[in-house]
């Protein structure tokens, strides 16, 4: 009966500009109630307006580039901003209504702006969601949860269609259940397990809602972010790419993005680059991956470090002049294939 009722939904992207290297793009990615176009949209917003400090350090010889602690740091600070705004605001747009009636309304410059001048030199450790002009908000912040799953994969054809496709059924196995088990018959397919995307609470100890609370026939947030760049002047695709990996999902679309536009890496030496970020809590840091020195600088700025695993995925394929360029994230299993 739920598969019976069930209608997929077609959404227009949510695209924003961007400006890197002399260069103008669009990058576009799915709207809510996907949270990664959005967050990462105000994440490298943020970045354009905020003191930026030292730039990364880039080693040559190795194409492996360390962002430097400074760089972290204002990085860092801008992710707590945005967490703290997807927390706040999104959901399934069937049921929550966007700030000011328009989810651009969260990367409005001169709300950025005003967003980028609350980061100062040392860490706001958690950050409290803004108020986009003319929003009004009726919804509590939700808490944080882990999330899990996804994989994602980007293909170019020989038509020059591009596809950029993230997709989840949330933890490993999802709920553990597949249809035709049992039954004597081949094939079928694993049930997800979707509901623990959606706020574990309805409401926050004072009774207001979670906007991103359970509801019959809603859908969950997700932190998916499968993303297509264009340049702007041309409408040429640039880059598609995207990465598993829970709410960090965001934080790898973002490096690789930031390291392609801002750094002119190629595909694969941004996803290469060592992951970063914050869910609006502790600075979290890919293990084995950062000098002492870097972690230390961060501590000196209040932030609470913690080195963790972060097994991003991410795939990306980029045009360059002589056709295309693509990059497998070496933490998992992924490969660049073409014909």
């Amino acid at each position: 009966a739920d598969l019976a009722g069930y209608s997929p939904k077609v959404r227009d992207a949510f695209c924003t500009d961007y400006a890197a290297s002399q260069k103008q793009y669009v990058i576009c990615g799915m709207p809510p109630p996907s949270s990664g176009a959005i967050t990462v949209a105000q994440i490298l917003g943020i970045l354009k307006t905020a003191p930026m400090g030292s730039q990364a350090t880039l080693d040559k010889a190795s194409t492996a580039a360390i962002p430097s602690a400074d760089w972290l740091h204002v990085y860092t600070e801008a992710s707590r901003l945005a967490f703290a705004d997807r927390a706040q605001y999104i959901g399934d747009p069937d049921f929550v209504a966007a700030p000011a009636g328009n989810w651009k309304s969260l990367i409005a410059p001169d709300y950025l702006a005003s967003r980028a001048k609350l980061i100062g030199e040392q860490s706001m450790k958690v950050a409290k969601p803004g108020v986009p002009a003319g929003a009004k908000s009726a919804y509590a912040p939700m808490a944080h949860q882990t999330e899990y799953g996804t994989s994602h994969i980007s293909i170019i054809d020989a038509f020059g269609n591009s596809l950029a496709m993230t997709t989840t059924i949330e933890d490993a196995w999802g709920s553990r259940q597949m249809v035709n088990r049992g039954k004597g018959l081949a094939g079928g397919f694993l049930l997800n397990n979707e509901l623990t995307d959606f706020s574990f609470a309805p409401t926050d100890s004072a009774g207001k809602p979670i906007a991103n609370r359970v509801q019959p026939g809603k859908r969950p947030r997700s932190s998916m972010s499968p993303t297509l760049v264009f340049d702007k002047a041309t409408g040429n695709l640039v880059a598609s790419l995207g990465s598993p990996g829970g709410a960090l999902i965001i934080h790898y679309t973002a490096k690789t993005l930031y390291g392609m536009l801002n750094w002119n890496l190629n595909a694969q030496e941004a996803i290469n680059l060592p992951n970063f970020g914050s869910l609006n809590g502790p600075t979290i840091l890919e293990e084995k991956r950062f000098p002492v020195s870097t972690v230390d600088a961060l501590k000196a700025r209040g932030h609470e470090v913690r080195e963790i695993n972060m097994t991003s995925g991410l795939q990306g394929i980029q045009t360059i002049p002589a056709g295309f360029f693509g990059g497998a994230d070496p933490r998992r299993e992924g490969v660049v294939l073409g014909d």
